[in-house]
C-alpha cells in the first residue's frame, strides 16, 4: 500500500463503497455503491465527520493559561507540546488529530462533489444543494488547515509561502506536495462563491451550510487576507440573513442551564465543534480581569472548580471555560456566529475610520452580555481606540473556543497588537515572538515519513 493513503485515513465507509462499479455492472451482495442522490445526502448528514474542526488552538491561544502543575502533567505529551509551542507535537508513530479530522472531512466532501450531480433518483435542486454544502464544508476545512499549518496570509508572499496539500478529488494516490497559501485561499473563495447560488438563505438545521454560513466564512477568509472592506461586506451579508443575539440576562437565573443547545442556538451560522473536550481550560487572569464579574460571559461561561460541585474532573486554580457544561451540550462551539460577524463588521468599520458605527455594533452586542438593563455604552476617542476595543471584545466573546489563536496570529501583522507571549510549563519558560515560526503548527513526522514530498515547516 502506498503511503499516500495515510493523510486521509481513517475515512468514511463510503471509501469502501466507491470502487465496485468500475469492475462490474451489477451491485454485489452486501456492497452499496454511491449511486442515488440519497446516498450523498447520507454522507453530508454525517455530522460526526463534518461538524468537528480543531482542538489544538484552544491550548495555543493567549486566552488559555494552565498554570497548575497537576493540570499541566495531565495534558500528556502531545497536548503539552501544543501548549508550550514546541518544535514538534507528535512522534513518528503518533497521529495529529486536527490534521486527520480536516482531511477526513475534505475526503467526504470530495466524494460528494465528484459524484452527486450525476447521481440518480434526486431532483436537480437536491443535487445542487448537496453539492454546494460539500463546497462550504471543504472551504471551511481548508481555511482552518492553512491557518494552522501555513504562514499567515500576506499578499506579498502568499504566492510562495507553503500552505497544505490541496486535494480536490477523492483520489487517494496523488502526491502530497503543499500548495501555496495563496492557492489555498483562492480555492476557499472559489468554493464559497460557487456554493452561494445553490443554497437556501438559512438552513433546516445549523449543521448544514446555507448562504448565511457561506457569507460568514467568506468574511472570515477576507479578514485573514486583510481585505477588511470585503470582510465587512460579507459579514454584513450574513447579518442581513441572521442577526439574532441571545440576551444572557434571560439565562442568569438558571445559571445558563436554559441556554439553547447548539442545534437550537439562533446565534450559530454553522455549527462546528472542537475535536476533543478538554477538562478545565483555564482562562488567563488578564482576560478575566478585563471582563469583570458584571460581564455575564464571565459569570456564566467561566467557573471555579469549587463552585460547581466538582463538575470539573481535575483540580485547578482561577476560573476555567464552562459554557460547554452549563446546558448539557458538552461540545465547545467554534463555528461562525452572529456575534463574530458583528465584530468582524465592527473591525472593518474601525479600520475605515468609522468610529461611531463600529462602536454602535460593539454596544449592540455588549448590552446583551451584562447583568443589568442600565448598561453604560462604551465610547472610543478615535478609530484607533475603537479598533482596540473591537479586538478586545472579540477575545471576550470567543473565549475558550480556540478562535483567539487565529486572531492572535493574524494581528501580528499590526504593530499595535503584535506581542511577545511567554508561558511557564513544567518549570521551563517558553517564549513566542510575533515573528516566530512556532505560529506554524508542525507537520506530523508520521505523515512526512510516509509522504517524503510533504515539506516540514521551519522551526
Amino acid at each position: 500500500m502506498k503511503a499516500r493513503n495515510f493523510i486521509i485515513l481513517p475515512v468514511l465507509l463510503a471509501l469502501a463503497l466507491t470502487g465496485c462499479k468500475k469492475y462490474v455492472e451489477i451491485e454485489q451482495t452486501s456492497v452499496r455503491t454511491l449511486k442515488y442522490t440519497s446516498d450523498y445526502r447520507y454522507i453530508m448528514n454525517n455530522n460526526s465527520v463534518l461538524e468537528g474542526t480543531f482542538s489544538y488552538p484552544i491550548l495555543s491561544g493567549d486566552d488559555t493559561d494552565i498554570s497548575d502543575p497537576t493540570r499541566q502533567n495531565s495534558l500528556g505529551d502531545i497536548l503539552g507540546n501544543v501548549y508550550s509551542w514546541s518544535a514538534k507535537y507528535t512522534s513518528e508513530t503518533q497521529s495529529d488529530n486536527d490534521w486527520d479530522r480536516q482531511y477526513k472531512s475534505i475526503y467526504s466532501c470530495n466524494e460528494v462533489i465528484a459524484g452527486v450531480l450525476n447521481s440518480q433518483k434526486g431532483t436537480d435542486a437536491e443535487k445542487q444543494r448537496i453539492y454546494a454544502e460539500a463546497l462550504v464544508h471543504r472551504a471551511y476545512a481548508y481555511l482552518i488547515l492553512v491557518n494552522m499549518y501555513g504562514k499567515q496570509y500576506n499578499s506579498a508572499t502568499a504566492a510562495t509561502d507553503l500552505g497544505v496539500p490541496l486535494l480536490l478529488t477523492p483520489n487517494l494516490f496523488v502526491k502530497l506536495n503543499r500548495a501555496t497559501v495563496g492557492d489555498i485561499y483562492k480555492q476557499v473563495l472559489n468554493d464559497l462563491r460557487v456554493s452561494i447560488s445553490r443554497l437556501p438563505d438559512l438552513p433546516d438545521y445549523n449543521v448544514r451550510p446555507a448562504k448565511v454560513s457561506a457569507y460568514a466564512i467568506m468574511a472570515k477568509t477576507y479578514l485573514n487576507m486583510r481585505d477588511f472592506a470585503n470582510a465587512g461586506l460579507y459579514a454584513d451579508s450574513a447579518l442581513r440573513l441572521q442577526n439574532t443575539l441571545l440576551d444572557l440576562k434571560s439565562y442568569e437565573a438558571s445559571n445558563g442551564a436554559t441556554i439553547p443547545v447548539r442545534l437550537n442556538n439562533p446565534e450559530l451560522m454553522l455549527s462546528k465543534t472542537s475535536n476533543v473536550l478538554y477538562t478545565a481550560v483555564s482562562i488567563s487572569d488578564d482576560l478575566l480581569t478585563s471582563m469583570g464579574p458584571n460581564d455575564l460571559r464571565y459569570k456564566l461561561f467561566t467557573a471555579p472548580r469549587s463552585n460547581f460541585g466538582g463538575q470539573f474532573s481535575t483540580a485547578f486554580t482561577g476560573r476555567a471555560y464552562f459554557r460547554y457544561q452549563i446546558n448539557g451540550d458538552f461540545v465547545i462551539l467554534s463555528g461562525p456566529s452572529v456575534p463574530e460577524m458583528m465584530l468582524i463588521k465592527a473591525e472593518s468599520l474601525a479600520r475605515e475610520g468609522k468610529t461611531t458605527e463600529a462602536m454602535t455594533l460593539v454596544n449592540d452586542l455588549r448590552i446583551k452580555r451584562f447583568t443589568t438593563a442600565n448598561y453604560t455604552p462604551l465610547s472610543a476617542a478615535n478609530a484607533s481606540d475603537a479598533l482596540t476595543i473591537v479586538i478586545n471584545e472579540k477575545r471576550k466573546e470567543l473565549l475558550g473556543t480556540g478562535n483567539r489563536w487565529f486572531d492572535q496570529k493574524r494581528l501580528n501583522l499590526d504593530a499595535a497588537f503584535a506581542q511577545t507571549k511567554t508561558r511557564v510549563f513544567k518549570g521551563n519558560t517558553y517564549t513566542l515572538t510575533p515573528t516566530s515560526n512556532r505560529y506554524l503548527y508542525p507537520i506530523g513526522d508520521k505523515y512526512i515519513l510516509l509522504n517524503p514530498e510533504l515539506e516540514q515547516n521551519p522551526r
